[in-house]
């Protein structure tokens, strides 16, 4: 399976109505249905954002580095696969698919050392069905394309 980096953007707001930006990952059909990618690592950096909830350029301009490094890392051998960001309201979320939990733990440490402490916190959770995509993936539909587990 060859891994794309094609992205889709969309709008989407919390049930405060606070703005959201969303780009998803297109392509992730095979990744889904492999059955290797069981376990969700979510990565959250919180900011104090501008009068609608986004990052000061500064803070953009530290946290696409941050990015980077770690999509590049985790998916150089397939550990993890970064399939979501989300930012506003304050926050950016990054959320990847991986085999490993402690494995993707100790290579974020790795590829996160030599820059200064950073404001984030992790989450993880099994998540076999990919349901957090497929429920991003459905933000993208309301843009009307194909659904993402159509088996026609």
């Amino acid at each position: 399976m060859k891994l794309e980096n094609n992205w889709f953007t969309t709008i989407s707001e919390t049930e405060s109505g606070a703005m959201i930006i969303v780009c998803g990952r297109e392509d992730m059909e095979l990744y889904a249905r492999s059955g290797k990618f069981k376990k969700r690592a979510e990565i959250y950096w919180r900011y104090n954002g501008d009068a609608k909830g986004m990052p000061s350029e500064a803070e953009a301009r530290l946290m696409e580095p941050v990015q980077d490094v770690l999509q590049k890392a985790m998916e150089k051998d397939k550990l993890a696969i970064l399939t979501g960001v989300y930012t506003g309201d304050n926050e950016r979320t990054w959320i990847f698919y991986t085999r490993n939990v402690p494995a993707f733990g100790e290579m974020l440490n790795k590829v996160l050392a030599p820059f200064e402490q950073l404001p984030i916190e992790i989450y993880t959770e099994k998540d076999p069905d990919w349901n957090e995509y497929s429920e991003m993936y459905e933000l993208r539909q309301e843009e009307g394309s194909d659904d993402l587990f159509n088996d026609e």
